[in-house]
């Protein structure tokens, strides 16, 4: 009997939720066999079965909330023949003469006994965490602490119709629906992004004649000979970088008393995926040609948008870039990718009046660009001039050429 255990799920990743079984009680399984997918705070896991064999146990059901290192099920040995091997001998059966079992309580209204394992279940993912940190089991913590208590039955009437918050709204027709895990961790780091961060934001806006000039003349035989598109981003990450050399206090983070400077320049780039906001990192695009940022980046939000990313495809990171000009935005106030403390905001291109000289005006393509940034360790006119860099730089392409 080989027990199926939640492995490790990459670093400060603590517990997921199990989005669904692929396999039942009694089903035969190969080693290698996909068993089910667990939702993590930052990717979605499958877990392959370690030993070949038929399913014996399945003690998590979708929906719940397991931890790294727990057993959640088991798999056991195929009997001769192929047939399942007998499971261990369960409680005797109660005695004939008593009474016949209740019908189960229907799903919309359980009355469940909570345990002490279900109370260390229910503990937050900040106790379980220094739980595991100090030796203690919580199983057992739980078991002297709480008392048996019931759960609250859930309600099965319908949600336009439950309440007296819904009877003095008239009855208004609403819909509950419960926010995914990845979903809540982002909201969770927005909200500390802001609540432990200085951080303000300063704008300036890029004239995009030049870049478009350039990809316009560039772009095909760019296509033919690298197989890509040559996209903004790729200018955009290599002005980053530039700006970032310039002014390394961007491209640090702050820890304790301390500031560490990253002597790298890994750049995350935030990608819309179905579950929320992702950003995956493009490693080292201080040494990427414009081809490779390119592709790097449409690898990273094909398996973003399928739902294939890694732990390590998102972890690390030194600054963020983040566009949504793809959806139209014309200005935003970015928020920090938090440890990092700078985040560059990019912004729809728009047909503008502007003034070139005394004399003339001229429609021009005009992106407003937004630089939000941690004011604990960047004064303010370190982050205006960091921001005026990029512009500088996307105006005048060639420089980024000529800084490979």
């Amino acid at each position: 009997m080989a027990e199926i255990i939640v492995p490790e799920l990459g670093e400060s990743i603590s517990e997921g939720t199990i989005t669904k079984w692929f396999v039942k009680e009694g089903d035969s399984v190969n080693q290698g066999d996909v068993l089910l997918e667990l939702e993590t705070d930052k990717v979605n896991i499958e877990i392959s079965a370690d030993n070949s064999g038929v399913i014996s146990r399945i003690a998590k059901q979708d929906g719940e909330v397991v931890l790294v290192g727990e057993a959640i099920g088991s798999i056991g040995e195929a009997a001769a023949g192929g047939a399942p091997a007998p499971a261990a001998p369960s409680a005797p059966a109660p005695a004939a003469a008593a009474p016949a079992a209740a019908p189960a309580a229907p799903a919309a209204a359980p009355v469940v006994t909570a345990t002490a394992a279900s109370a260390a279940i229910n503990a937050s993912p900040a106790a379980r965490k220094r739980a595991r940190e100090q030796g203690i089991d919580l199983t057992q913590a739980a078991g002297q602490a709480l008392a048996p208590a019931v759960a609250t039955p859930v309600s099965s009437a319908p949600l336009n119709q439950a309440g007296p918050a819904a009877a003095a709204n008239g009855a208004k027709p609403t819909e509950r629906k419960r926010m995914s895990r990845r979903r809540v961790t982002i909201a969770n780091r927005l909200v500390e992004a802001q609540r432990t961060a200085a951080m303000l934001t300063t704008f300036n806006e890029v004239d995009m004649t030049a870049i478009l000039d350039l990809r316009k003349r560039r772009k095909q035989s760019f296509f033919e000979k690298n197989d890509v598109n040559l996209g903004f981003m790729s200018f955009f990450t290599k002005a980053v970088v530039g700006a970032l050399k310039a002014f390394p206090l961007l491209n640090a983070e702050i820890d304790g008393e301390e500031i560490v400077m990253k002597k790298f320049f890994d750049i995350g780039i935030a990608v819309s995926a179905k579950e929320g906001l992702v950003v995956p990192v493009v490693r080292d695009a201080d040494r990427l040609s414009f081809a490779e940022i390119e592709k790097n980046i449409v690898d990273l939000a094909t398996k973003a948008r399928a739902n294939t990313l890694s732990i390590g495809d998102l972890q690390g990171g030194s600054f963020t870039i983040t566009n949504g000009g793809v959806f139209g935005s014309l200005l935003s106030t970015p928020i920090l990718n938090t440890p990092q403390v700078g985040i560059l905001g990019m912004h729809k291109i728009q047909l503008r009046p502007v003034a070139i000289d005394n004399e003339r005006m001229e429609n021009r393509p005009m992106m407003y660009i937004a630089l939000s940034y941690d004011h604990r360790i960047v004064d303010g006119s370190e982050a205006v001039r960091f921001l005026v860099t990029i512009k500088e730089m996307l105006e005048d392409p060639e420089q980024l050429l000529l800084q490979g």
